[in-house]
């Protein structure tokens, strides 16, 4: 079992016992999409693949969190947004900007990567580097600014 399945195992059990329902209820549809991904998928369960889940699952859970704010409904945008929170957890540790600069430096050099056209070789690069640890999306314009 890897490190972070056990974690989110023992995290199960322990919000269980104390009665923590909420996060139970998260936890539980975070082990049935690992569940799913193992079974289904017929994917080997490594820490990569169950952080690319959580990835998965939080985009889902903010793109709702804003369709809720922005139909007028704080109830069901707070309980994505409590989601959210429990799902960031098993997450690395983020990258700052430093860090991430960085990193498109060195990305740029090693890929050769000289303008716009080659922001999917630069990405392609930089993608197993900052998995889990930085949003796609702010990279992404990071990289335009970089290469525009």
């Amino acid at each position: 079992m890897t490190d972070l399945k056990t974690r989110i195992t023992e995290d199960v059990k322990l919000a269980m016992k104390a009665g923590d329902k909420a996060r139970v209820a998260v936890l539980r549809m975070l082990t049935a999409e690992m569940k799913q991904r193992e079974v289904v998928d017929n994917v080997e369960l490594t820490d990569a693949v169950i952080i690319a889940s959580l990835e998965k699952m939080l985009k889902q859970r903010r793109d709702s969190e804003s369709q809720f704010r922005a139909g007028n409904r704080p109830d069901l945008a707070d309980r994505e947004a409590a989601e959210i929170v429990v799902l960031s957890d098993y997450l690395p540790q983020a990258l700052t900007e430093d860090e991430i600069g960085a990193l498109i430096t060195q990305g740029v050099a090693e890929t050769g990567a000289a303008g716009i056209k080659d922001m999917g070789k630069l990405m392609a690069w930089l993608k197993p580097q900052v998995a889990g640890r930085a949003d796609m999306g702010k990279l992404s314009g990071l990289i335009k600014a970089k290469l525009g």
